[in-house]
């Protein structure tokens, strides 16, 4: 049997494009002052978040403006991203497919509904850490206390069906510096295995610029990305992404093909 040649053809098949979307669709003006974007000035910028109180927080430069635009033309875009269902909401981006949130925690149907079977899954998964989840949060709490503390603590909650009602579960715990020490946060990373006893059996750490998150195995970008590849996603259609941290790579390389903005810790790292 002989193969044929290619041949273009009219018949576009969209692929999906799975995207991480802080720092890399959008960052905050400190952001692109640092990292000295191209097509960024002022009257070129687009808001892409907003922040507690709706003011302007992240931004898109005219290059990302372009870029969004063709994802959202030729592609069926997938949202995969750290923020929650609260934080997803600030996000001022037209998003009709499905969203990994939360680490993986939480997937969303093009409906905007939560997965059910993935829901059930993930309690299974949550229910037996949260006495540890509680320990770490009541001791980052105390901490917090501390005038001398600059540590900013943030449980990460949301509800989840366990067949038979809805309970909230704490999913993972996020730590900012208030004065954006980012060393401090390395440095509190390295004693965390130290604070409650089997710490690395359950959690691992994720540390980028002033972001750590304490995080079950469980939950990660990459088991989500998975599960929607094998159960929901159409096998013959390609993938493709992007994400700017070290925490994207294991879900990028689930793809087809994937990339990473020319900033970030991906970059830097590689």
């Amino acid at each position: 049997m002989t193969t044929p040649f290619f041949t273009a053809s009219p018949d576009i098949i969209k692929p999906y494009a799975l995207m991480d979307l802080d720092d890399t669709l959008f960052q905050t003006q400190r952001k692109i002052d640092a990292w000295d974007l191209p097509t960024t000035e002022p009257e070129s910028l687009a808001c892409a978040t907003v922040n507690k109180q709706n003011e302007p927080l992240s931004f898109m430069s005219q290059r990302q403006v372009t870029f969004f635009n063709w994802l959202l033309a030729s592609t069926e875009l997938i949202v995969v991203t750290a923020r929650d269902r609260s934080e997803i909401k600030r996000v001022k981006l037209p998003f009709d497919s499905w969203q990994v949130l939360t680490h993986g925690a939480i997937i969303l149907t093009p409906d905007g509904d939560l997965l059910s079977s993935w829901q059930q899954y993930m309690y299974n998964k949550l229910a037996p850490l949260q006495n540890k989840l509680n320990q770490l949060s009541q001791l980052f709490a105390n901490h917090s206390k501390n005038v001398q503390s600059h540590l900013v603590f943030t449980p990460h909650i949301d509800s989840f069906d366990n067949g038979t009602v809805d309970d909230e579960l704490t999913i993972y715990l996020a730590i900012k510096h208030a004065q954006k020490d980012h060393q401090a946060l390395i440095d509190l990373a390295e004693k965390l295995p130290n604070l409650i006893r089997d710490f690395d059996q359950d959690f691992y750490v994720h540390v980028n610029a002033n972001n750590l998150a304490i995080l079950p195995h469980a939950v990660h970008k990459r088991h989500a990305v998975e599960f929607l590849l094998e159960h929901h996603l159409d096998h013959q259609r390609p993938s493709f992404g992007f994400g700017d941290s070290l925490a994207d790579l294991p879900f990028l390389q689930l793809l087809d093909w994937y990339g990473m903005p020319n900033h970030g810790q991906l970059h830097n790292q590689y």
